[in-house]
């Protein structure tokens, strides 16, 4: 339970809102072949100040579509155990199909800027006829610079869709992938046998890497088309991560460590262009996310540093853990700018053992 509660408190210093949330899961018989994806989904306050979660959800049901999938989302602040407000909303697909995934965003009714916690639960869903793959799209262009600037194609199979709409389904670089954001074209019409261009330009979320491309209407959908987003234009990869280890408080390198021990990861960083290049300060933070090995690996703790850089000039980072679990685990690294703009390449892998 300490990890848990702890897990997801750092992955908090990931967001650009302070507040903390949980999933409520109910395992009654209208939900037991629908389920959320993440326990963490993620959470912020738009322009207009209202809160806003963002998730997926999974229909494992390998024979049957399902439909009409409600969700329901409590906010809270940090005082009262009673919610602010309850809103329901549903996912972004109409129907799921079996295997598939939607992403869902639901939005606070009110710009309340007193809500701190979202818990999210599933209330029900409806079965379905499946929809037929009678759509597809694909990405024609993506640039990247302040804003998303994107292009792709819709193709139609044999029949005149309506309500023809395209998603873009924006996810973050860690494991497991967060959605933080997704947007609708509006094609409407679509007659058959035709290819309609589509495109969007916008300001996206910063940590985002890449995003899910899908489309559906009336009668059809599309496969995902899972798209990269490039790093931006004007600052491409400016930082290398090397000599990744872990060290206890004297600065001995360790392979084994146990729990409830305090040790330290430690790395180097250097930025790699030219002097001509380097601005002559570059702030910057710098990650650490620690998984558990595993076929489905759980993220048992992420920490951060904030520094700059100071012309070409190579860093050593530090960040403590304290290992609460026994079990071999991989430590991975990043360095983004004050964005939350990647500004390298993840440092190399490193094993650890706790007992």
């Amino acid at each position: 339970m300490k990890k848990i509660v702890l897990g997801m408190f750092l992955i908090l210093l990931l967001i650009p809102f302070s507040q903390s949330y949980s999933q409520e899961k109910t395992d009654t018989p209208a939900t037991l072949s629908v389920s959320l994806t993440s326990e963490t989904p993620f959470v912020y306050q738009d322009s207009e100040g209202y809160t806003v979660v963002v998730g997926m959800v999974e229909n494992v049901d390998s024979l049957s579509s399902v439909t009409n999938v409600i969700i329901q989302v409590k906010f809270y602040d940090d005082l009262d155990p009673n919610p602010l407000e309850i809103n329901q909303g549903h996912t972004t697909l109409e129907v799921i199909p079996s295997n598939g995934q939607s992403p869902y965003a639901i939005r606070s009714q009110t710009p309340n800027p007193n809500i701190t916690q979202a818990s999210v639960s599933l209330l029900g869903f409806d079965s379905s006829v499946a929809k037929q793959k009678g759509l597809s799209v694909y990405s024609t262009d993506v640039f990247y610079d302040t804003s998303l600037r994107f292009s792709g194609v819709l193709q139609n199979g044999g029949a005149p869709n309506s309500d023809t709409d395209v998603y873009l389904a924006f996810y973050d670089g860690f494991e497991p992938s967060r959605i933080l954001g997704v947007s609708t074209i509006e094609l409407g019409n679509v007659e058959p046998n035709t290819e309609v261009a589509f495109e969007i330009n916008e300001e996206i979320d910063p940590r985002a890497v890449g995003f899910l491309l899908f489309a559906e209407s009336d009668i059809f959908n599309s496969d995902f088309v899972d798209v990269k987003i490039p790093p931006p234009q004007s600052m491409s990869k400016l930082v290398s991560i090397s000599n990744v280890a872990v060290e206890d408080t004297k600065g001995n390198s360790l392979s084994e460590i146990k729990v409830g021990s305090t040790v330290n990861i430690v790395s180097e960083s250097l930025v790699e262009f030219s002097s001509k290049q380097i601005p002559a300060e570059t702030p910057y933070t710098y990650y650490v996310q620690i998984k558990e090995s595993g076929e489905l690996p759980y993220v048992e703790f992420i920490g951060k540093f904030d520094g700059r850089f100071i012309g070409n000039e190579a860093q050593t980072q530090s960040i403590d853990w304290i290992p609460e679990k026994k079990g071999l685990f991989f430590i991975e690294t990043f360095v983004w700018d004050r964005n939350n703009i990647p500004i390298s390449e993840q440092g190399p892998f490193v094993l650890i053992l706790v007992n």
